[in-house]
């Protein structure tokens, strides 16, 4: 049977993709922080779609906690790097550790996970990597400077060796969701920005399963939802000062 492994799959979008892979015929391997999640995770895709799904508990942000997850996991079929944080306010305000910590999870551990199951599936000549970036990835984020610019990472990483992996049977695609109905911006501090309380966040399994489909396409880039479509497309032509202003004012919290 196939077999995919999910980062950051007790929550969000990673708990959907999880469910949308067993769904479509696959084996699970599930990898986040709450090991009850995990669990009531993998009881319901057992119950559901009569899937096998092994548990991993570990903080990936850890040193070498990328490395003894891979060790431990085998060859994989698909490969979601879903787990990742953000952080709100200014970035001489925020906490220092905290910031540390997103960046060795999002960017880090991502690279690594990667680099550690690429080779196999180059040596079957098969495989799919699903990145989560962001929107965020397309411009500079005043008030959460270090999410965007890890995404960004993410969406530049994935672009690349999406282009060196062209005719290997193996693909890399980055997907893009924008606010999303998840814990993230509680988990951020943003839910008083104008972003998350004026945009109506996406529903979860529709951004699963648009990523899934994007994903078994082989599609480099998958932005989500026709409004963030044309607004990524718009960035691209707007002056950069411009774009860093408007980002930070829809970032910003309106004052009361």
């Amino acid at each position: 049977m196939p077999i995919a492994l999910v980062t950051g799959a007790s929550g969000g979008i990673g708990r959907e993709l999880s469910l949308t892979l067993a769904e479509n015929g696959y084996d699970l391997i599930v990898v986040a922080r709450r090991a009850d999640e995990l669990d009531r995770l993998a009881e319901e895709i057992g119950s559901r779609f009569g899937r096998e799904v092994r548990t991993i508990t570990c903080d990936l942000s850890e040193p070498e906690a990328a490395e003894r997850m891979c060790a431990g996991a085998g060859d994989v079929d698909v490969l979601v790097n879903n787990a990742g944080f953000g952080d709100y306010g200014p970035f001489a305000e925020c906490d220092a550790a905290k910031q540390t910590r997103m960046i060795e999870l999002n960017v880090r551990a991502l690279t690594e996970i990667t680099r550690a199951i690429l080779p196999a599936m180059l040596s079957r000549g098969s495989g799919r990597i699903l990145n989560v970036a962001s929107v965020a990835a397309f411009e500079p984020g005043p008030l959460m400077s270090v999410y965007y610019a890890t995404k960004a990472y993410v969406l530049s990483f994935s672009e690349a060796i999406q282009e060196e992996l062209r005719g290997t049977g193996v693909t890399v695609t980055a997907l893009c969701p924008g606010p999303t109905n998840t814990g993230f911006a509680s988990a951020a501090g943003a839910t008083g920005s104008n972003l998350f309380k004026e945009a109506a966040g996406a529903d979860v399994k529709k951004v699963a399963a648009y990523g899934y489909r994007c994903m078994m396409h082989g599609k480099p880039v998958a932005v989500c939802g026709l409004s963030f479509k044309f607004l990524t497309f718009c960035v691209r032509l707007l002056p950069r000062g411009a774009t860093r202003r408007m980002v930070h004012y829809i970032q910003g919290k309106t004052k009361n």
